[in-house]
């Protein structure tokens, strides 16, 4: 919310590089963002010395490794601007979506509170969606003097990907019921694909 829920706009919003606060609180955010992505490549490691392959899918890896990587350029070089959407929309999902996992882990008491998991995933698919679409826009705007065009099209490149991506898990977990939600077994969440 830091930007986007304080005057920046939906259509071009370039990157502001001045010290005023407004720049100066969005770069900040921009910091927290990218060190969160790291906590969630915690989370695919854990997996690992876990030995919860199951849960170590292509999807998972994907989006936990490339996104630190590439979210070092977008605070070095534009933190701030039509670039940040994404982010904004995803930590809200996440947030939505570490609910549902703090409730599985909570143990087998409080499975009957997991049936959203579908919707879950939906809510990732509209993400994706809008963000698709938000970053789309900038290819039919003449007037808009983002500084780092390349981000765009790295985001809209991302935005496409992950939609196929979860579009592949959807249809797995809950058209053929290959991968549906387990939800609880002796306490532990399961199939938490993402």
């Amino acid at each position: 919310m830091s930007g986007w829920g304080t005057g920046y706009s939906f259509r071009c919003e370039i990157v502001d590089y001045s010290r005023s606060p407004t720049a100066l609180r969005m770069a900040r955010t921009c910091w927290l963002y990218y060190f969160s992505k790291f906590i969630e490549l915690l989370d695919t490691v854990f997996f690992v010395l876990r030995k919860k392959n199951t849960q170590v899918t292509f999807l998972h890896v994907f989006h936990h490794t490339i996104m630190p990587w590439t979210w070092w350029f977008g605070v070095k070089f534009a933190a701030g601007g039509l670039g940040t959407f994404h982010a904004f929309l995803n930590t809200a999902v996440h947030v939505v979506m570490y609910f549902y996992y703090g409730l599985c882990a909570l143990g087998p008491a409080y499975q009957k509170y997991l049936w959203w998991k579908k919707y879950l995933t939906s809510l990732q698919l509209v993400q994706f969606i809008i963000v698709t679409i938000h970053i789309g826009q900038f290819f039919f705007m003449e007037d808009c003097k983002y500084q780092f065009p390349v981000f765009l099209y790295v985001i809209m490149s991302y935005g496409c990907i992950f939609l196929l991506l979860f579009l592949h898990f959807w249809y797995r977990a809950y058209t053929k019921g290959q991968r549906l939600p387990k939800t609880v077994k002796n306490g532990n969440c399961k199939n938490k694909d993402h």
